[in-house]
């Protein structure tokens, strides 16, 4: 009996994307094994655990082992647990409840990302930057194709409504403003996008609020490396306001069933959205939510990080530029349009027509100001 005891005992498998993640106790050491059905992402993810482990806080990687058809790395588990353990748990907290420590939490994150930004910044070619969550997406075969080539979309849930492709005539109207919109011509655009050289950092890459552990760690590395300035704001800030509240728990619940409070503040961060068709021209009014968490994470991050980023790389108007792209990916390049619900689908596109306007400006885009930041 007391040799069974020092056996590791493997837990229940929980699942986020297509890896799936399994608790392992052994008698010295609390573990984590990764499987992984894709080979070259296993191997992005050793290299870029490798290259992170210089500059950020991340658990350490025992074990790795390629098998017939998966790939599995054994890494030190971090205290994750029912709604503790991540980033989402600190957000999922009431508005009534104490906001020091996440406050705390977020001077501990955009100092790291600061002092390791400013010493790894670089102007790179598109190659020397990591490609899957933007390039990727963009060039032929990528996700765009997958999503959208060779098929119109529907504005409405009526079969003989207005299509995307009637957005080039039409336009749109958002909260009363009109803009104009070529779906087929954004879509284009957005292929070679990422051709360009941009500023770019050592960073994790996908910054989500399931990949950020408390205490400060980083966690999911197969986007690891050097990574666009734009692409790591576009992506922390889109998921923090629409899809880490809302769409991501909304369309895929299974990814947090080890943190069911999520699913209690998704109606403060839910926005509301109403739509009317007049005169073959679509209208959306939207009014955005975010719990007072969030809200307080993201201005943190734009006041702490993004300003003095964009004073040292972005002058004038130039971040609005940089971050277009990778927004607009974000908008579009997550879910597909076409197997959204008709409000869904038109809440993004009117965040698409907003993103590609002439006259976008991040700070208004997620609502933000110039003395937004908590002062506590």
């Amino acid at each position: 009996m007391r040799a069974l005891n020092l056996l590791p005992r493997i837990g229940a498998p929980l699942r986020f994307t297509r890896n799936r993640l399994y608790p392992i106790d052994t008698p010295r050491r609390r573990l984590i094994a990764k499987r992984m059905p894709d080979h070259d992402e296993a191997r992005a993810e050793v290299r870029g655990h490798r290259l992170l482990s210089d500059w950020y806080p991340v658990p350490a990687l025992h074990y790795r082992a390629r098998l017939l058809g998966r790939t599995v790395l054994v890494y030190e588990r971090l205290p994750v647990d029912t709604d503790r353990g991540l980033l989402l748990d600190l957000l999922n907290t009431p508005d009534t409840a104490d906001h020091a420590p996440l406050d705390g939490y977020m001077r501990e994150l955009t100092s790291t990302y600061l002092r390791v930004f400013t010493e790894t910044a670089e102007l790179c070619p598109p190659s020397a930057v990591a490609g899957k969550l933007y390039r990727d997406r963009a060039i032929p075969g990528g996700r765009l194709d997958h999503y959208y080539a060779d098929h119109d979309l529907p504005l409405t849930g009526t079969v003989d409504g207005p299509e995307f492709s009637d957005l080039a005539q039409t336009g749109m109207y958002v909260n009363g403003s009109h803009y104009q919109l070529d779906w087929s011509g954004a879509l284009r655009w957005l292929r070679t996008a990422f051709d360009s050289p941009v500023w770019s950092v050592i960073s994790q890459g996908d910054p989500t609020d399931v990949n950020l552990a408390v205490p400060l760690a980083w966690l999911d590395y197969d986007t690891a490396g050097r990574n666009a300035i734009a692409g790591e704001i576009a992506n922390f800030s889109f998921y923090m306001t629409v899809l880490g509240g809302w769409l991501v728990p909304t369309l895929n619940p299974e990814a947090f069933t080890q943190h069911p409070a999520t699913f209690d503040r998704v109606p403060v961060n839910t926005p509301h959205v109403s739509t009317r068709l007049q005169a073959g021209t679509v209208h959306v009014h939207f009014t955005d939510r975010l719990a007072l968490a969030r809200w307080r994470v993201l201005s943190h991050y734009w006041e702490r990080l993004v300003r003095p980023l964009t004073a040292r790389y972005f002058p004038g108007h130039a971040l609005s530029d940089a971050l277009r792209p990778y927004l607009a990916m974000r908008i579009i390049g997550v879910f597909n349009l076409a197997e959204l619900a008709p409000d869904q689908r038109l809440y993004l596109l009117a965040k698409l027509a907003q993103c590609m306007a002439p006259d976008f400006s991040p700070w208004s885009f997620f609502n933000l100001t110039e003395s937004s930041c908590p002062t506590h």
